[in-house]
């Protein structure tokens, strides 16, 4: 399968010879085209690191980064502001909308930069409005509608410009459970309707059974990589309640 995402042996450290803490201790994985991968840890464990370091938040200290044939670690200046506006999509927690600017206008900045016609730019806004359902806000601000709406409008963004590839950072943090599993659905409507590729960073289980593989990050490093495959929702979220139990306890006990 095509890769969109390969992560080659990177390493991030912070501080000085005195004070060194190594947040990511030799990460190696691939995310192919159409997956949906989340990334789970403890807080502390570096999994906020590996999305920074992922999404050109911050710069690795060793290793590679390609993304769909672009080793970003080898980028600067405009040209890695170009491949950022051109290739990726956010979404964090607390959405990053504009409140100044109506939810359209949210939407369409990102095709406003890239000087794409008004006429197209309706168009693409009216068909994710509408595979998202909400063609209703488009014309309020994002102060005038709901957490969950919020959201929506900040995947609608994310997804406008068809990236290569999504990074999510806990996206359902702030949302009620409701608001979190339409969310979700969302989610899954992006990637298995229009083949959306998702890199997802979340410390919940219920949110994670909805990907299709999850990465789980300990000290730095990989502990472990579960797989859904044929598995339910419901079994595929016990796995992940299993698997977090050990992160929670001493390894050497479970190695």
């Amino acid at each position: 399968m095509e890769k969109i995402l390969e992560v080659k042996n990177i390493e991030k450290y912070y501080g000085n010879k005195s004070n060194l803490t190594k947040a990511i201790d030799n990460i190696s994985f691939d995310v192919a085209k159409g997956e949906f991968v989340g990334i789970m840890g403890a807080s502390g464990s570096g999994k906020t690191t590996l999305l920074n370091c992922i999404s050109t938040i911050d710069r690795v200290t060793a290793g590679n980064i390609v993304i769909n044939n672009e080793d970003i670690t080898k980028i600067r200046g405009n040209k890695l502001n170009k491949f950022r506006r051109e290739e990726l999509g956010f979404i964090f927690q607390d959405f990053n909308l504009l409140d100044t600017l109506t939810c359209y206008e949210n939407i369409a900045l990102a095709l406003t930069i890239q000087k794409v016609n008004a006429k197209e730019i309706d168009k693409k806004i009216s068909e994710i409005a509408d595979k998202l359902d909400i063609k209703d806000i488009l014309k309020k601000y994002p102060y005038q509608v709901s957490g969950g709406q919020k959201q929506r409008v900040a995947s609608a963004r994310a997804i406008i410009t068809n990236p290569k590839l999504i990074l999510a950072d806990e996206p359902t943090g702030a949302l009620d459970s409701k608001s979190a599993r339409q969310l979700l659905e969302n989610f899954e409507y992006l990637n298995q309707k229009l083949q959306a590729t998702i890199l997802m960073v979340t410390h919940d289980a219920f949110t994670a059974s909805y990907c299709t593989r999850i990465l789980f990050i300990k000290d730095g490093k990989i502990f472990n990589e579960l797989i859904k495959g044929n598995d339910t929702r419901k079994q595929f979220f016990e796995k992940i309640i299993e698997v977090q139990t050990l992160l929670g306890g001493d390894l050497n006990n479970v190695i």
